[in-house]
């Protein structure tokens, strides 16, 4: 079981999101817990404010440090709980992170909202700002709820066939390659000879040489990175150096 409290503004917005499909199925099996808490119940004040204009001037509203600091201790998180801050500023989420924190029992988020959160709250509470992407989102919402998707099915027995995770995308720094399913032709196109030979080690050459290739078309950063860290067989190399690519 991992447990998640989500800090928010609009925990509505969370309403159906983790009640289907196999988010819904973990939390039916007692393998995830999601627990939703309203920044609003520690305002403090008749109007359920907690932001503020910005010291310094310029636009938009910033949330206020002491309902954030009165919300997050509430939770009373044990010693070495991770806080998540959810912030277009902070650092990449990453598939190194979301299998990092799947191996931990509890993991509490804060979903930032206008320009953002006091930095004095982030700072006494040891948060760790995350980014989904670089782009701007009007909130933290859909960011924590990326962040809980790709832990949770990284639990044992979440997904019902740990085999699946095996070759995904990421899982060695690369990009997964092209699948297919029946029928064999569709509107034409074949499924590639080599997925239907029997040949198990064509096969397995055939998916790494399309994750290869997939990944020097649209992430080659990645390649550079998996060949510093040994993680390219001399296989590897030679294939990608005939395509063009050069460590």
């Amino acid at each position: 079981m991992i447990r998640f409290d989500i800090v928010t503004l609009f925990p509505e917005a969370f309403s159906g999101w983790s009640e289907h499909s196999i988010l819904g199925r973990a939390r039916k099996n007692n393998l995830a817990d999601i627990r939703l808490h309203n920044l609003r119940d520690f305002a403090g004040n008749k109007h359920d404010r907690v932001d503020d204009r910005p010291f310094g001037g310029g636009g938009g509203m910033v949330l206020q440090a002491l309902p954030v600091l009165a919300q997050v201790r509430a939770l009373e998180l044990p010693p070495g709980i991770p806080l998540l801050v959810m912030s277009a500023s902070g650092e990449p989420w990453t598939d190194t992170m979301a299998r990092q924190y799947a191996g931990t029992g509890r993991l509490a988020i804060l979903c930032g909202h206008y320009e953002g959160i006091d930095q004095r709250a982030i700072d006494l509470l040891g948060g760790r700002e995350i980014s989904v992407g670089d782009f701007v989102l009007t909130g933290g919402e859909l960011p924590a709820m990326c962040v809980v998707d790709s832990v949770i099915r990284l639990r044992p027995g979440v997904l019902g066939n740990d085999e699946s995770l095996a070759a995904e995308s990421h899982k060695e720094g690369l990009l997964e390659g092209p699948q297919y399913t029946r029928p064999e032709v569709v509107e034409g196109v074949s499924v590639p000879e080599v997925l239907l030979s029997g040949d198990h080690a064509r096969t397995a050459r055939y998916r790494r040489e399309e994750s290869l290739r997939r990944t020097l078309e649209r992430r080659p950063e990645l390649l550079r990175v998996a060949a510093a860290a040994g993680r390219l067989s001399p296989d590897d190399l030679r294939y990608l150096e005939a395509l063009g690519f050069r460590s």
